[in-house]
């Protein structure tokens, strides 16, 4: 998907959200468990309840990872759901990868090529060559870890290093990659004040934003900082929305919690 569909997408459906389908067993309705693949049961469900309302769905694959080769097929199998009978979706494979050149490389192929995600997440610790791999897939988009929203964020990212937070420097360096216009960056809700210093250095790239709701991060003051003339805004919620309900109504609670962004969303867009 290029970033014109996308935005075309977030137009068409007045919403800019995503939502993480970061699926644990003891978490989901009892009586999904009695299903061949209670995990595609749970995915699928909230995905047919939901798709009207959000641009992009985010399965977390440590969720998936950790059920070992039963959880990767659940996840194969979400994505071909997804890709199959909802295309216009925006999907994103919540993968945090980042190595040397030619593992980045395999990286890349396994979840552009085989699993057929439109994007990835990815560390830049390893810097330019660890991610150049990534970006050089023909309408994939490298989804790069710039401010997080957990708390050992301050153990490096907003560091000053020679007179400038660590951060921003990733962000600027980053802007000198090839392929650099396939990049769209991770900045936690948490962290809204940071939004405006960061729209300083990427005025138009997409930014990834998960911590709104159970995180504790405020969806309008991320868009007073953080939006652009094109939304360039994805906010995510799993928790909030997936585990709304843990009865045989779970579906319905998602999607009615999910209506709650999508309207908060609205209302800012117009």
């Amino acid at each position: 998907m290029t970033t014109k569909q996308l935005i075309e997408q977030i137009q068409k459906k007045k919403t800019f959200l995503c939502i993480g389908l970061d699926v644990d067993l003891n978490k989901i309705p009892q009586h999904l468990l009695k299903e061949e693949d209670p995990i595609f049961a749970f995915n699928k469900a909230i995905i047919d309840a939901t798709h009207h309302l959000c641009v992009a769905y985010k399965p977390n694959t440590a969720f998936y990872e950790a059920y070992g080769i039963k959880g990767w097929k659940s996840l194969e199998k979400t994505i071909k759901y997804l890709n199959e009978k909802y295309p216009e979706i925006f999907t994103i494979a919540d993968a945090k990868r980042g190595d040397i050149g030619n593992t980045s490389t395999m990286y890349a192929k396994a979840f552009f090529e085989d699993l057929a995600f439109d994007s990835v997440t990815v560390a830049p610790y390893m810097g330019k060559d660890s991610v150049e791999p990534f970006l050089a897939f023909k309408d994939k988009h490298t989804i790069m870890l710039a401010l997080t929203s957990n708390a050992g964020a301050f153990d490096f990212q907003t560091k000053t290093v020679d007179g400038k937070e660590l951060y921003k420097q990733v962000l600027e360096t980053s802007k000198t990659w090839t392929n650099a216009e396939n990049l769209m960056y991770v900045v936690g809700a948490t962290k809204a004040e940071y939004f405006a210093d960061i729209r300083k250095i990427i005025p138009n790239s997409f930014l990834l934003v998960p911590g709104v709701g159970a995180q504790g991060g405020n969806l309008q003051d991320v868009c007073k900082y953080g939006m652009t003339d094109n939304v360039g805004l994805l906010i995510n919620s799993s928790r909030g929305i997936i585990y709304a309900s843990k009865n045989e109504d779970f579906a319905e609670a998602a999607a009615k919690s999910a209506k709650i962004l999508q309207q908060d969303m609205k209302a800012i867009l117009e």
